[in-house]
Order: C-alpha cells, then structure tokens, then sequence
C-alpha cells in the first residue's frame, strides 16, 4: 500500500503540474516548480517501484534515495528532503499507523528546514510543517487513517490559502505557493491510493517509461578505475557509512547510501569483485551492473587521447548556444544544458563532475533555483567542488572573467564570488498571464523588463521596455553594458538597439553578443 501511495502521489503531481508551474509569482514563461517536484517524484517512484518486497523501510528509503538523486530545483530539493525525514522516521516499522504517520511527517518537514539556510515561511515549508504539527496533534485521536489524512490534508489546503498573507509577493501576483501547492497534490494522490482510487496499471506504465533514459557514460580520456560497478546489499543491521568506510580504497565517485536494511553502492574500481566480496559479507546482492568504462570510451570517443588532470575545472548552466559558446570560450569545461524551465537535478551535476579530471572544481548554477541542487551534488561528491552562487548568466559570464589560475582555489572562489555580486542584471521576456506585480498591471502578451529580481517595466514593444529597465539599473558609476540577445531576436534589431543605449548612455561601453537563449529577447549586464 505504501508503494502505491507513493506512485499514485507521483502520478497526480505529473497530471498537475502545469498548474503548479503557472502559480510561478513573476508571469514569466519559466515557471517550472510543478516540473521540478515531478521530475524529483518520478525519480523517486522509480526507485520504489524497483523494490521486490513490501519492507516499508525500504519502500521508504527508495523514495528518499531516488528523489535524492532526481532533485530539480530548490523545490525539488527540498522535497528530496521531507522523504528523507519521513524514511528516517518509519525506520523499523511493519505497518504504519496514524501516530507512526504524523511522526514521520514531523521528521520530514524538520529534516527539510534544516536543509534550507534561511527559510522562508509562506512556502512549501510552511504547508509542510504546519499540516506536519496538525498530524501530531490529532493523531492518538483520530486513528482511521482514511479519516486521518482527510484532515492533514485540509489543513495542508488551509495552510496554502493563507501563504499569500505569509509572502508579500504571492498576494500581490494573486497566487498561492507553488511548492506548497504541489505537496497538497502529492498528499491527495496518496489519499486517492488509500482509498483505493488508483490509476490503471496501464497509466503507470506510460509514466513509467516517461522517466527511464540511457544511461550515458560521462568519461574521460584518462581512466584510473575501469570498471563502473553498481549492485544493492540486501542486508540486516548494516551502516551504510561504515560500509562506505571499508571500500573507500577501492576507487572513486563513490555513493553509498541506504539504511539498515538495503545499501545502494556505485563506484568505480578496478577491482568489483574484491568489493563485492565485502559486501556479500554483510548480505545477498541484487541489481548488479558492471561496465568497463576503457572499452565504451573506446567505443565512442576513439580519437581522444588521455588527459593529465589539471588543476581546475568549470561546469555552467545555460541554454542557448551562443551563450554556451561564450562559456566554452572561458575554458568551461561542461556546460549543462538548462535554466529556466529545465533546471538539471543533482544527478546531473554529479555526472558533469565525474567527467572532469581536474583537482579543483567550480560550479556555477547561473539560476537561484538551481544552487541548491549544486550544493547538493558538492556534498555528495568526494572531489573538492566549489560552488560560486551565481544567480544569472552575467554573473557567470563575471564570475569567470575573475577567475586567475595563479590563485589559489580558495582564493579564486572568494575572488569569483565578491566579483559577480558588482553585476547588475536585467531579463526582458514576456508575460504568460494576466496579474499584478509591484503594483504594475500586466496582461498577457506584454513584454516585461525584469531587472534584479523586480519587474521594472512593462510594455508593448521590447525595445522601449528594455531602455525602461537599463533606466532604471545604470547609475553615473557604470561604465559597460553588454547585451546577449535572445533566439527569436535577430542581429539588425540587437544592432539598433546598441545605437540606441549608446545614444542614451555615451560614458558607457556597449557591447553586442548572439546569445541564442529562448524565451527571453535579451539579457544585459550592467558593470
């Protein structure tokens, strides 16, 4: 039962999720907190699903692990977070009544708040923790557990309805939380489960096969350990820590996690059978997978030569291939692709970390939803991994220009980090819906200049609105404005728009680049 209140959560947030993603405050055609929270729960079902037994430990776990590794976006982190609090809260139980319930919840909602720096009520913290605390305040009581999560849930919905009072932001854009609401979504799929409301196994199967992909070997040159070796310990008693402990010799980009029951190893080594001959000591082992990754290097990269690991290496996030373009010329070394509407998960950044051989590694997410999955991913990993909190693609694009391979790595992160806070950054798009921002009436279609965080103005034409927003962002002290236009703009219409900035601001440098971004006519960054 818990396995399918788990997949009929995930399935009911997919259907939903473009609601989710239209509660986005700004009604920019990025709103993307439905499709983070699906993407993490997906990821999550596909764990559970693989589970071969009905152990509600383990049945937990896997959720926890698997959204773990899915986690898009700070939403996605963040519910990557209340699974794992739950699954650390029916640790050891057989069946699940409401109080096991409610505690779990509780376990969950303050497992998420202390993976946020500073939290921020109003959120999906706050319809998390509060339905949380309800749970436990009512369930001695109320022990049918149909009954039981009925209310959690309307409190939950009680909740969501007062976070605009919670959030300025929210009660002037006319909206409830997105995250929140997605949570309420994923407990109402859990319901339906319970009573007995779930989806054809048909339906399943088509969602299932939405999330499966081909696992790509992200690779290089210079191979130190051949062999990518995966397998699950069925176990009884056993610490995934200590077990990482006792192999940490035996190679690297190494995850060891699970509990006490059920250890999901991946490494790489030259040696799998010395490995799993110390986890057969603990257990049986299932799932076993192990490539040679010399030979599908060979494979698909036959003329590339071994590398010498360097001292540092760069990933970036962005979309659009000038822009791309732009960070490759910097020397970045992968450039994930995403952003707006496509933030990459932690397994995505884990991926682009493996694959660079360098003894320092940067990552710049170039997107505040994107940060928290970055640190993420530098927690896990065991390589020294920086992350420079860059919130856009000009305080990337800084962040790299200050970057001096003289320095040391601590240096150039400080360096780097103090170097693309001076930036000031300015979007122009378009609205999606019909609202009110900064007491600013908007209709779909208009064209919005978004400039710090602010929509500074708001017009018919993308031309007029974007000399509107640099008004508002240049002072007597900036001396360059460089503008990466967009995919939809062509190069004679970003040239008369530089005649015009430079007319308007003739003390300051103007600079043109093809960025090729969608969705957004252009980008400026003001220094």
């Amino acid at each position: 039962m818990l396995k399918e209140m788990i997949i009929s959560g995930a399935h009911l947030l997919e259907k939903n999720k473009s609601i989710v993603d239209d509660l986005n405050v700004f009604p920019v055609p990025d709103g993307d907190t439905g499709t983070n929270m699906s993407l993490t729960m997906q990821s999550a079902m596909k764990e559970v699903k693989a589970v071969n037994n009905d152990d509600i430990e383990e049945i937990a776990e896997a959720a926890a692990n698997g959204s773990l590794m899915g986690a898009r976006g700070n939403s996605g982190v963040i519910l990557s977070q209340l699974l794992r609090g739950f699954a650390k809260g029916v640790k050891g139980k057989e069946t699940l009544n409401t109080e096991d319930l409610a505690n779990a919840l509780k376990l969950g909602a303050d497992t998420a708040y202390k993976a946020v720096m500073k939290p921020v009520e109003g959120t999906i913290l706050t319809v998390a923790r509060e339905s949380a605390e309800y749970a436990v305040k009512i369930a001695k009581k109320e022990t049918d557990i149909e009954d039981f999560l009925e209310k959690v849930i309307y409190q939950g919905e009680n909740t969501l309805k007062r976070t605009p009072d919670m959030l300025a932001v929210l009660k002037e854009a006319g909206v409830v939380d997105s995250g929140g609401k997605g949570l309420i979504y994923i407990y109402l799929g859990i319901l339906g489960a319970l009573k007995g409301e779930m989806l054809s196994s048909e339906d399943l199967d088509i969602m299932q096969k939405t999330v499966e992909h081909d696992h790509d070997m992200h690779v290089s040159g210079d191979i130190e350990f051949a062999y990518c070796t995966e397998f699950i310990i069925n176990t009884e008693g056993a610490d995934p820590e200590a077990f990482r402990e006792e192999i940490k010799d035996q190679g690297d980009s190494m995850l060891v996690v699970g509990n006490e029951n059920l250890i999901k190893v991946h490494l790489h080594t030259n040696h799998p059978g010395a490995v799993m001959e110390k986890a057969m000591a603990l257990g049986e082992l299932s799932d076993i997978k192990i490539d040679n990754m010399r030979v599908q290097f060979k494979d698909k990269h036959p003329e590339k030569e071994a590398e010498e690991e360097k001292d540092f290496g760069f990933i970036t996030v962005s979309i659009g291939d000038g822009i791309e373009k732009i960070f490759k010329d910097f020397n970045v070394d992968h450039v994930i692709k995403g952003g707006q509407t496509m933030n990459p998960s932690t397994e995505d950044f884990m991926k682009a970390i493996e694959d660079i051989h360098a003894k320092n590694i940067y990552i710049l997410p170039n997107n505040s939803n994107i940060i928290m999955a970055a640190n993420q991913a530098k927690e896990l990993s065991k390589k020294n991994v920086m992350v420079i909190p860059t919130k856009t693609i000009p305080q990337g694009i800084t962040a790299m220009i200050g970057f001096n391979p003289g320095n040391s790595p601590e240096e150039n992160l400080q360096e780097m980090t103090e170097i693309m806070e001076d930036i000031e950054t300015g979007q122009v798009t378009y609205a999606v819906r019909d609202t009110v921002v900064n007491d600013k009436k908007i209709k779909k279609g208009n064209i919005l200049g978004i400039g710090n965080g602010k929509i500074q103005a708001v017009g018919k034409n993308a031309e007029k609105v974007s000399l509107e927003l640099l008004d508002s962002l240049i002072t007597e002290e900036h001396e360059i404005i460089t503008l990466f236009y967009g995919a939809e703009v062509d190069e004679k219409s970003a040239e008369k728009l530089q005649g015009k900035i430079e007319k308007a601001y003739p003390d300051c440098e103007v600079e043109v680049y093809y960025g090729g971004q969608p969705l957004y006519y252009y980008l400026f960054s003001v220094e």
